[in-house]
């Protein structure tokens, strides 16, 4: 039988424990490391060399708070020793222990079990506490939980009343922890049959290997798994993304995440009056008080398009502020980033975007105050409605989804306007995972563009909970489980 240079290591630690100990105990006798005479007692046991036991034990361990009081004192004592001074109130008991009054609560409670202490009534109402009888005894003999906690660290065993107390007050710690045992089997004999187990550089270069007689290797056999770096399923869905569009020859934006009124709502023709401005909706900030707006003309063709609109449009017919355009938000969608760069590009141009969004929404296992958007637009003289469905069909084929079809909508800048909803065969039903359309002209003309512009928002985090069937959203953000993160098919 070939064996491992380990496993030998392992019998010969075995032969010098007389043929039985724990795996910590093989592993000093024969001179390797405790993990090594697991594994390697492991693989001898499958060879049917050895024979490898399980078994769990429980660990008491006392704390540093633990170990405090088993030097010093317990605050019952140091409690007990106050009353029989004659303090008797809680406050003037915490004064004069210095004890925490968390610590002298539990500490009080004790001695009124033990019956050491009585309550002092006066008028009907307890005004502090006295000693009983068995205080004065308290003061030559050891109380009760002096006792067990002394036992506990002498390694004697105390109630369970004891155990469930002091690990409840932070003394102990209790713990089910896992060792190995193994024994050598009497009927099995191994060979001392000389095998190479390593091939050198000297066989290679006097041929010596020719002659030799090689270990063999078991290529199925079981290790351990071993973990590296990996990127959060988000990050992976956010790098696929970009790389979807950047394959379609988009260009990448970015923009700030604390946005203007003005860029957020007026650039895209929603009226101040919306009801999307709300307090309800967004996130305005108190600093800073204001933000800055853009080039004169631009304002002023935006407050232009509100007021009056623009070729064959009335606007919105109202008197814009422009004090309200420059109140600073958090960003409700990156829809911003786009108008933002509609001042900036010559057309025909695509850009898109990847970036967090704020909303006032409340928290719970389908909705989050902030959340990551997807936004694209297409600038582009000859580009229809048909390209823009063309496009995001493409996109969510590309993401996965074979099923899509949109469904007519309504937004205030863009029209024609539609929903995007893909199938999800698992649920039998259709989900909606963003909305687009072409920008209207009063979006447009104001910020300098005379073509047509096809433009969507879209949710990246609604799409990957799906395809990961997780039932809450929360689960990106505020569950920390490393198990999930490792083994979550991305």
């Amino acid at each position: 039988m070939d064996l491992h240079p380990l496993e030998r290591k392992v019998l010969e630690g075995l032969k010098k424990l007389n043929g039985k100990g724990t795996a910590e105990e093989v592993a000093e006798a024969g001179g390797i490391e405790k993990i090594q005479a697991e594994r390697f007692g492991y693989s001898l046991s499958q060879k049917g060399v050895v024979q490898l036991e399980k078994k769990e034990a429980q660990t008491i361990d006392l704390t540093e708070v633990g170990n405090k009081y088993l030097t010093g004192e317990l605050p019952e004592r140091s409690c007990l020793n106050a009353i029989v001074n004659k303090v008797k109130t809680v406050p003037d008991i915490i004064k004069s222990t210095k004890l925490d009054p968390r610590e002298v609560a539990g500490a009080l409670g004790i001695l009124r079990r033990y019956s050491y202490i009585t309550a002092h009534i006066e008028n009907g109402k307890n005004v502090g506490f006295i000693p009983t009888g068995l205080a004065k005894q308290a003061s030559t003999e050891k109380l009760p939980t002096e006792t067990a906690l002394n036992d506990l660290s002498n390694g004697k065993t105390i109630e369970d009343h004891f155990l469930k107390d002091f690990k409840r007050r932070g003394l102990i710690i209790i713990e089910n922890k896992a060792h190995y045992e193994l024994e050598l089997k009497e009927d099995v004999k191994v060979s001392g049959a000389s095998t190479v187990h390593q091939l050198t550089h000297e066989m290679l270069k006097n041929k010596s290997w020719k002659n030799q007689k090689f270990r063999k290797y078991d290529l199925n056999a079981q290790v351990p798994t071993v973990f590296g770096g990996r990127l959060h399923p988000l990050t992976i869905a956010k790098n696929k993304i970009r790389d979807i569009f950047l394959e379609f020859g988009f260009e990448e934006a970015e923009g700030p995440l604390v946005e203007s009124t003005f860029w957020n709502f007026d650039a895209l023709f929603q009226p101040q009056d919306h009801p999307a401005r709300d307090l309800a909706d967004t996130f305005y900030l108190k600093n800073p008080k204001q933000s800055k707006l853009p080039d004169k003309k631009i304002v002023a063709e935006v407050k232009k398009s509100h007021e009056q609109g623009t070729r064959g449009s009335t606007g919105w017919g109202y008197d814009w502020k422009e004090a309200v355009s420059k109140q600073p938000i958090l960003r409700t969608h990156c829809t911003a980033v786009s108008a933002r760069r509609l001042t900036q590009i010559e057309p025909p141009a695509k850009i898109f975007s990847i970036g967090r969004t704020f909303r006032n929404e409340t928290l719970d296992y389908k909705h989050l105050p902030e959340f990551t958007q997807i936004d694209g637009i297409v600038a582009d003289e000859n580009v229809t409605f048909k390209d823009l469905l063309g496009y995001l069909k493409e996109f969510f084929y590309r993401m996965g989804f074979e099923k899509i079809r949109f469904r007519p909508a309504y937004f205030p800048y863009t029209e024609m306007s539609t929903e995007i909803e893909v199938w999800l065969e698992d649920r039998k039903e259709w989900i909606e995972l963003g909305g687009s359309g072409i920008f209207r002209p009063e979006v447009c003309e104001p910020l300098g563009i005379n073509v047509p512009v096809l433009a969507w928002g879209l949710s990246l985090e609604r799409p990957i909970v799906m395809r990961l069937g997780l039932k809450d959203i929360r689960s990106f953000y505020y569950r920390n489980d490393l198990k999930w993160l490792r083994e979550v098919p991305m």
